[in-house]
């Protein structure tokens, strides 16, 4: 296997490429920032048009874990892992094995753990050739339902912003993409009697929300035009756009999916139409919490993850507020609020 370590690259501290012929594996491994501890960020797999798309997306990806691991109050630095594949037809022991031996030769700089496209099955098998991975089965397990119980609070703290009340009885809910935290969080939606309009690019998936949530299905393209309270982006990155920004019909977006924003200044165009942004590193970083108390010297304790994700309802009041106050986007207050630990630490 080849393995190209650039230090200092664009910004970061560490940007690792990884290929062999052999089982075409391809990956990219950032290391944004370890400021505040070793980088920990999970491990996506997609099918990327490009490598240029998978170093633009490991890149964006990576220095949001930065922000997100630092907003969460948590001892570690930011990094992120993606493999160039098909998670449904692609994977193999001897992939992971490739993608354990890249992980190793950041001697523990990087923590891995899974995100789209790859379950904690895949972990293990991972974990049988480094010891540099969260979210284990035996452990923590799939981070998957905090991140989506954290996101369903945080809409909750939106809610209260917007209209003055929390309850999501009655509200319409647009849900993009339903995988594992997509439906996670149609389970919560669903118990408090939210009205749900679905979209995904998997069919079985679309089938199980509409038998199990009486949600109503849209095609992939038509869900920024549904007119409803919460637009919750839950798949990948990039979707809010100067193109889908004017479609969209929604007082609040709160989604769990990453870099939802295509550039910062999108940001401003959602604040311009009225409509208050969530930012993502603040919203969805339950997973990560969980995550992380693998490695708490105390050991992990349910009960004490899931009294740290319910935080993230007051962390999104807080980001909101800032915004409101300083008269700046959500985004960018969210950035500030993420960058108060990393300053402090440097200092």
């Amino acid at each position: 296997m080849e393995i190209v370590k650039k230090e200092n690259y664009q910004g970061y501290e560490t940007v690792l490429f990884a290929t062999d012929k052999k089982t075409n594996f391809k990956a990219i491994i950032a290391v944004h920032s370890t400021v505040l501890g070793p980088a920990l960020g999970g491990c996506r797999m997609w099918f990327y048009k490009s490598d240029e798309e998978a170093l633009t997306d490991v890149l964006r990806l990576a220095e949001g874990m930065t922000y997100k691991n630092s907003a969460m109050g948590l001892n570690l630095g930011g990094g992120k892992a993606v493999i160039i594949g098909d998670p449904r037809t692609d994977k193999s022991s001897e992939l992971f094995a490739r993608f354990a031996e890249a992980v190793n030769a950041l001697g523990g700089k990087y923590y891995t753990a899974e995100d789209v496209g790859i379950t904690p099955q895949d972990m293990l098998e991972v974990s049988r050739h480094t010891p540099y991975v969260a979210g284990l089965p035996a452990k923590s397990g799939d981070p998957a339902p905090f991140t989506a119980f954290g996101v369903y609070m945080g809409m909750k703290a939106a809610l209260e912003y917007v209209f003055g009340e929390t309850s999501l009885k009655g509200k319409k809910v647009a849900v993009q993409g339903l995988g594992h935290v997509g439906m996670y969080l149609l389970e919560h939606l669903h118990q408090e009697g939210a009205e749900l309009i679905v979209t995904d690019i998997f069919e079985d998936r679309v089938a199980e929300a509409i038998k199990r949530f009486n949600a109503r299905f849209v095609k992939p393209e038509q869900i920024y035009d549904v007119e409803a309270d919460i637009f919750a982006p839950c798949a990948l990155g990039g979707i809010l756009n100067e193109n889908t920004i004017p479609r969209l019909k929604v007082k609040i977006v709160a989604g769990a999916a990453n870099n939802q924003l295509a550039k910062l200044e999108d940001g401003k165009l959602l604040a311009e139409r009225g409509i208050v942004y969530v930012p993502d590193f603040i919203i969805n970083g339950g997973g990560v919490i969980n995550v992380a108390e693998e490695l708490n010297p105390e050991g992990y304790d349910q009960n004490r993850v899931k009294a740290k994700v319910a935080t993230i309802y007051d962390k999104v009041k807080e980001v909101l507020t800032l915004s409101r106050e300083q008269k700046i986007t959500p985004q960018e207050a969210a950035i500030m609020y993420a960058k108060k630990r990393l300053l402090q630490r440097r200092a």
